[in-house]
């Protein structure tokens, strides 16, 4: 007998009262980062989406004016840039980003970054 298909679910799929999202199934885009799949990101949501990103060699500084972001290190050791002072960052550490406060990650890390409301590309300024 063979082992049942895997069934492929759309990247954010909205059902009965929840979005569903896999990471795997979501293409990523450039960002100022690096590269980014972001979940949740459809019209009937505002409240958040977040984000998995692999932060390049070359993220650029940028802020946000409306959204206030978390960053949460998945993997990799670095840090991250808060209007210029540099924080150190390792698995597991988790940063609260206000609107307004110029960021970047510095290292090879992969974050989770929860935008709250939902991510606008609109509201992204590079220096």
């Amino acid at each position: 007998m063979k082992p049942a298909a895997k069934k492929k679910v759309a990247s954010t799929r909205k059902t009965k009262g929840y979005l569903l999202a896999r990471f795997e199934d979501i293409p990523p885009v450039a960002c100022p980062c690096g590269q980014s799949r972001r979940a949740f990101k459809v019209p009937e949501n505002r409240a958040a989406t977040i984000h998995r990103v692999d932060i390049s060699k070359d993220a650029q500084t940028h802020y946000h004016k409306r959204l206030t972001e978390i960053y949460y290190i998945l993997e990799g050791e670095g840090a991250l840039e808060l209007n210029g002072d540099p924080v150190p960052v390792r698995p597991g550490t988790a940063i609260l980003i206000q609107p307004g406060t110029r960021h970047r990650a510095v290292g090879h890390l992969k974050v989770l970054v929860i935008a709250i409301p939902t991510f606008d590309e609109g509201d992204e300024y590079l220096d």
